[in-house]
């Protein structure tokens, strides 16, 4: 399993399958009633973005997908009662949205009228015409505004499948897409063989309705009192009350954006990724603060950043009985630590750690809370709602399916529209760490990105070759110049 781009997505010819909901199962969720309980912060100013794109006529983008191949002729039937019963599982997939004035409200289809039906859409004769295709699946069925939410179908040939399944990020995640392409393959093979699911696909697992009042419980529990928010909000403060960005000079004006461009590379292979490994934790970390170690040493030999301060993705499933759950489990929260005062990676790796950990910590606020102590504390509106340049790290070597072909042979992509940052995916598997990012199509942005992730692809390469790397200290600047810098 990787995450990719999109376009690297190339199934062979075949028949165009698409599950759909019956026609019965279609009527009752149109007339599903709203739910009392709200939806999560996430998903509200999701939903709020997404129809406000749409009245501007712009294209839904705000989709997940994953895919994989799967060996043994399609048997439809069998395929059918596998998405029903993974839809059955996850009352989150029961669900849609709408907006009531200036709310966002939660509908939910009742359980008993969830069903789904085969269509065959015709034949791919060229893999070149399948990107147009699946766009417009993605872009219609993919949104958080119609039940289901998600678009799943195959390509079937004589021996074989392709198996997709794409969902608007009001119902997933990363992790959720790696977890439903292992369930529904489990539930398939269950199905033709006539055996039981794993125990993965079948325990219990919480809903992520439930979640969000969880959730929204937290956010009121968390008052200006609160350490962590406290906590929170003196790393803001201390950066000039401004959300993380990149460290270079992407040439676009506040709050232009610019199409995406996909840019993805290998760092290191598995010997070299476990000797990077080793080295971190020989020196008081793990492999993930050693990433925001190589990342701060990058930011401060080409931008002079005496301190390293971006935002974590970190998933927030630990609230309940949720590790195996479909939903948007996310949270941010900020990693910052000096880099100035250390002269190699291994000096430095304690307090990228350090930092990591209380990023960790700080995740425990839910990010309604944090928004609003930080427009309490006096920040602008326009900086608290700035996307900010944001790193997710996923070790997929420890998820259900784990080993199987249809796993290692699986895709993960998001969809691809237009961006101001360049946010990074590094994750590792059994065969080799690697990066990933979306970033902005512009000359100055492909020149400077260039050089900034063949700097951090030395640092993390000489680390795992050498086991240190030592910091210039002819780097070091006016910290004050650095910080009006930053800031600006």
């Amino acid at each position: 399993m990787i995450i990719t781009a999109m376009r690297n997505w190339r199934p062979e010819p075949g028949d165009l399958l698409e599950w759909r909901p019956t026609e019965q199962a279609r009527a009752v969720a149109d007339a599903a009633p709203v739910e009392a309980d709200p939806p999560t912060f996430l998903q509200q100013t999701h939903v709020r973005g997404f129809l406000a794109k749409q009245q501007r006529g712009g294209p839904h983008r705000a989709f997940l997908g994953v895919t994989t191949e799967v060996e043994g002729d399609l048997d439809e039937d069998a395929l059918t009662r596998a998405l029903t019963s993974y839809v059955h599982r996850h009352d989150g997939l029961h669900t849609f949205f709408s907006a009531a004035g200036p709310a966002i409200v939660r509908h939910r289809i009742d359980s008993t009228a969830i069903d789904f039906e085969v269509h065959n859409a015709g034949a791919l004769e060229q893999t070149d015409a399948f990107a147009d295709y699946i766009h417009h699946r993605f872009e219609n069925d993919a949104t958080s505004i119609r039940w289901p939410g998600f678009a799943f179908g195959a390509v079937r040939r004589p021996g074989s499948f392709t198996i997709y399944y794409g969902c608007d990020h009001a119902f997933s995640d990363g992790a959720s897409q790696v977890l439903a392409l292992s369930e529904l393959v489990d539930r398939y093979r269950a199905e033709v063989d006539g055996s039981e699911p794993s125990v993965y696909t079948s325990a219990p697992t919480g809903g992520f309705p439930d979640y969000a009042c969880t959730e929204h419980a937290l956010a009121q529990a968390h008052t200006a009192e609160s350490p962590e928010l406290a906590e929170w909000l003196q790393i803001f403060e201390s950066h000039g009350s401004t959300m993380p960005a990149f460290a270079l000079d992407l040439g676009l004006a506040p709050s232009e954006t610019a199409p995406v461009r996909p840019v993805e590379f290998d760092l290191l292979d598995t010997a070299g990724t476990d000797a990077f490994d080793a080295v971190c934790k020989a020196a008081g970390g793990k492999l993930i603060s050693g990433i925001y170690a190589a990342l701060a040493i990058t930011d401060y030999e080409l931008a002079g950043r005496p301190e390293y301060y971006g935002m974590s993705v970190l998933n927030s499933r630990d609230v309940g009985n949720y590790a195996l759950s479909q939903g948007w489990f996310c949270n941010f929260a900020p990693v910052a630590f000096r880099t100035a005062d250390a002269s190699s990676f291994r000096e430095l790796m304690p307090l990228a750690h350090e930092g990591h950990l209380r990023s960790k910590r700080l995740a425990r606020v839910p990010v309604q809370a944090v928004i609003m102590a930080l427009l309490a504390s006096g920040a602008s509106a326009e900086e608290v709602a700035k996307s900010p340049h944001m790193l997710s790290y996923i070790d997929f070597r420890w998820f259900p399916g784990v080993g199987s072909t249809p796993y290692e042979k699986g895709l993960l992509f998001t969809g691809e529209g237009e961006t101001a940052n360049a946010s990074m995916w590094i994750n590792r598997d059994h065969s080799h760490l690697y990066f990933g990012s979306q970033t902005p199509d512009t000359p100055q942005a492909r020149n400077e990105l260039s050089r900034y992730h063949e700097h951090l692809h030395r640092v993390i390469a000489a680390v795992a070759r050498d086991g240190d790397y030592a910091i210039p200290r002819s780097t070091v600047v006016d910290e004050g110049l650095i910080l009006a810098r930053h800031n600006n």
